[in-house]
């Protein structure tokens, strides 16, 4: 049994796939295997990946339709028999020895649920860039703790790929991956609040490619982005199923509101004319999730989500326009 197994879906990134299966063959240290996951690639994807498996470590899966990010993932879960299961994305790659690093770091924390570690995001011009959350993995902390020891780690980006997660572990809380955009949503919160043994690795373990020709579809303007409401509600439907973690209701909330806000304020999400159907879905959403406990942040963060949460999109217009001018002011 492989003490890792790397799961790679993989679809029109025939530019990229050589360099991101190369970082995790190169890998030093524990036993691994590579699980490939064709999304019927379009490009010439499936070919490479049968190329790949010559080496005995690679297992390709040629899917007969597209089925997304998510239940790409799926599908290699089904078929991972390692240790721990570490999520890819196959235009991006693993840093030269992070494995055997992440394998020290569990073997010397008697193999939490989970580990977590940092990235970096990659320009096309050279430039590499640590993530701003760097610092969370400076603070002090135990070795070893739930995250009631370290609730700052839901203010991390939410994502599948900087993490190992015990396979076992993964089996138990019957995790897996939804349809649509913003997929890890459902996946990170129940992982991280469930985990009871979590650690840190301090440590940069993937470079987060940042493409310039449209090859990240979050930065595509879509409906899709709609999707975002329908992963919040399995949060909350596991919530639901747990009660003994109902006090991070309000925290979940909160962050659910921060990213509400960021699907609709960053350019070329949703679709200008959408706006104000996506106000209207998050005033209905918010009423019905708001815990009791719940106390908007102070600042203007707290005045938009606010505004947010109760559909009033003319009010939030206004507060963007004046903080522009503010900006625009100090300059």
């Amino acid at each position: 049994m492989p003490r890792f197994s790397v799961i790679v879906p993989v679809y029109k990134v025939q530019d990229y796939l050589t360099e991101c299966l190369d970082s995790v063959l190169r890998q030093d240290g524990p036993d691994l295997e590579l699980i490939a996951v064709d999304d019927r690639s379009p490009d010439g994807c499936g070919a490479m990946l049968d190329e790949a498996a010559a080496d005995p470590r690679v297992r390709v899966l040629h899917l007969p339709e597209n089925v997304g990010l998510g239940r790409a993932r799926n599908a290699g879960l089904e078929v991972a028999t390692g240790d721990y299961v570490v999520f890819l994305d196959s235009d991006d790659t693993l840093t030269p020895g992070l494995l055997d690093a992440v394998d020290r770091r569990l073997a010397a924390t008697g193999d939490p649920d989970v580990l977590v570690y940092d990235y970096a995001r990659t320009y096309v011009d050279g430039r590499i860039t640590r993530a701003a959350s760097a610092h969370v993995f400076g603070a002090g902390s135990p070795d070893v703790f739930d995250l009631t020891a370290r609730p700052d780690l839901l203010d991390l980006l939410q994502v599948v790929w900087n993490k190992a997660y015990r396979r076992d572990f993964v089996t138990e809380q019957r995790l897996v991956f939804p349809a649509g955009y913003y997929e890890d949503t459902p996946w990170t919160y129940p992982a991280l609040l469930a985990a009871g043994r979590i650690t840190l690795l301090d440590r940069v373990g993937v470079h987060y490619r940042q493409r310039q020709e449209g090859g990240n579809i979050l930065a595509t303007a879509s409906r899709k982005h709609f999707d975002v409401f329908d992963q919040y509600d399995l949060v909350f439907a596991f919530l639901d199923r747990r009660p003994d973690l109902d006090r991070w209701r309000p925290v979940v909330y909160g962050r659910m509101l921060h990213h509400l806000n960021t699907v609709v304020s960053k350019p070329g999400r949703v679709p200008p004319g959408d706006r104000r159907e996506y106000f209207r879905r998050a005033a209905a959403h918010c009423a019905r999730l708001r815990p009791a406990g719940y106390r908007p942040p102070a600042g203007v963060d707290g005045v938009r989500t606010e505004l947010l949460s109760h559909g009033r999109y003319g009010a939030y217009q206004a507060v963007r326009a004046l903080a522009k001018a503010r900006r625009l002011v100090k300059r």
